[in-house]
């Protein structure tokens, strides 16, 4: 019980902070290290506590899917919309930092229980 209120409050701060530091990633960026830090914690700290063994599918398809959309190249949004665009980036991009360690965590216990059946 306790497990899943401290996973599902990494979720939500994991989003939130990665949201924040997205908008704000000009005066943030002297500490956008400590930043991907958090996140990485965070998203570890999802991956053990929150996702349960009938979620992994769909877990891990979202997780592919933001990351894929975090290393996209979206200069072209960018170059659309000048300044929502680098903001979107950057929030994508956190929030891709946030998930990949939740995603990596997941696949390797899912490879564990496939490998000991």
């Amino acid at each position: 019980m306790v497990s899943q209120k401290v996973g599902g409050w990494a979720f939500i701060l994991g989003v939130v902070i990665a949201i924040i530091a997205g908008l704000a990633a000009t005066f943030v960026a002297m500490y956008s290290g400590y930043v991907l830090l958090v996140l990485v914690i965070l998203g570890l700290i999802v991956g053990f506590l929150n996702i349960k063994d009938k979620q992994v599918v769909n877990f891990l398809i979202a997780a592919i899917t933001l990351m894929a959309v975090g290393t996209a190249n979206l200069v072209s949004i960018n170059l659309a919309i000048p300044l929502l665009g680098s903001l979107i980036m950057s929030i994508i991009q956190n929030i891709a930092a946030f998930v990949a360690p939740a995603a990596l965590v997941v696949a390797l216990k899912e490879v564990y229980n496939i490998a000991k059946e």
